[in-house]
């Protein structure tokens, strides 16, 4: 049995680090294992400017602890309102590496997003002919629509047409969460990806509603039936390039989540690697997790993979992770697997 397990330093394709007191505290815990990440914009106010992400970086650095490497890949916030020379100007400049689409009201501090697709038609065109991604949260917010069938209806009414009408758009649809997801990146021609997160290959809607409401795994798009978190997995695990890994690790104070209204996102920062040496290890994959984690990520965005390496170590005994880790901004609940990990980051 496979004890130890090295590999390139993963990056993180979808991440929120928030601003202020919380940023400081959950920084680190990303850092430590990981060389890049995609920095989600959805602050308040939101990073809709070039000059706002060159600003929200900067404060990222300050807030990096001393001897820690870390590269935030910062992205734009997508409104009807988004000037398409401002964004070409951004990512000509190396600052920005992405622009990220919400529809209006789909997740958190998503009021700002986009409502009229047609008024961001400009700014995709110009996109595709600069070759600047665009992340997506797939999900319809249509009252009518069911909670668990927001992934699918957006793929069919909104995500399909829009790339059709944006012929090179290079698009990666983020945390997937259904078999129709999968099955859409994996079938389609053209220049489209997906990003799968550590929680969703490990929790099915059963762990958020059976014996009680647990609202550290409540996140959006929220966890499905076990069959969709099979098919993650078997994409996971696939070698499929057009699949990597963006935990979209998303910090809420314990108050925020255990409320009358609470908020939505697990955060998995401190111990994504153990989960995911979890779950390949249990699909009989771990020689396919170097990929996932570390290759198919950088080759999607025009990287070069990390020269530097980690080991995982699996133990005999469970290995301790912290229930919650301490902000200026108030706890915030680790995310729990719900069973024993056994592996860590040596």
């Amino acid at each position: 049995m496979t004890q130890r397990l090295t590999i390139r330093r993963p990056d993180d394709w979808h991440l929120h680090l928030r601003d202020g007191l919380m940023l400081a505290g959950v920084l680190p815990e990303t850092a430590r294992h990981f060389a890049r990440a995609i920095i989600m914009p959805n602050l308040v106010p939101p990073v809709v400017t070039g000059a706002a992400a060159a600003a929200y970086r900067d404060r990222i650095l300050a807030a990096l602890p001393e001897g820690m490497e870390f590269r935030p890949l910062m992205t734009l916030y997508l409104t009807e309102e988004t000037d398409p020379d401002d964004v070409a100007a951004a990512h000509q400049s190396g600052l920005v590496t992405a622009v990220k689409l919400y529809p209006a009201g789909a997740t958190t501090n998503s009021a700002s997003g986009v409502t009229d697709f047609d008024k961001v038609r400009p700014v995709l065109e110009r996109m595709a002919e600069i070759g600047l991604p665009l992340c997506i949260h797939g999900e319809v917010t249509m009252p009518e629509v069911d909670i668990f069938d927001r992934e699918k209806v957006f793929i069919e009414t909104v995500l399909d047409p829009l790339r059709q009408r944006t012929p090179g758009l290079k698009v990666t649809l983020e945390h997937v969460t259904t078999a129709d997801g999968i099955d859409y990146v994996a079938g389609e021609a053209g220049d489209i990806a997906g990003t799968i997160t550590a929680h969703h290959l490990m929790i099915d809607r059963n762990h958020i509603l059976v014996g009680g409401i647990k609202p550290h795994y409540y996140c959006l798009p929220v966890a499905k039936r076990r069959r969709h978190r099979d098919a993650l997995r078997r994409a996971a695990i696939s070698g499929n390039p057009r699949f990597f890994l963006g935990t979209d690790s998303a910090p809420h104070s314990d108050e925020a989540k255990e409320s009358a209204c609470g908020c939505a996102g697990c955060f998995t920062a401190t111990n994504t690697m153990a989960c995911l040496a979890h779950v390949f290890e249990e699909e009989g994959a771990l020689d396919r997790l170097e990929g996932f984690a570390s290759l198919h990520g950088p080759a999607r965005y025009g990287l070069p993979p990390n020269a530097g390496t980690i080991t995982l170590v699996k133990e005999d005994a469970p290995v301790p992770y912290p229930d919650k880790i301490a902000t200026g901004a108030g706890p915030v609940t680790v995310f729990d697997p719900g069973h024993p990990l056994y592996w860590r980051v040596a």
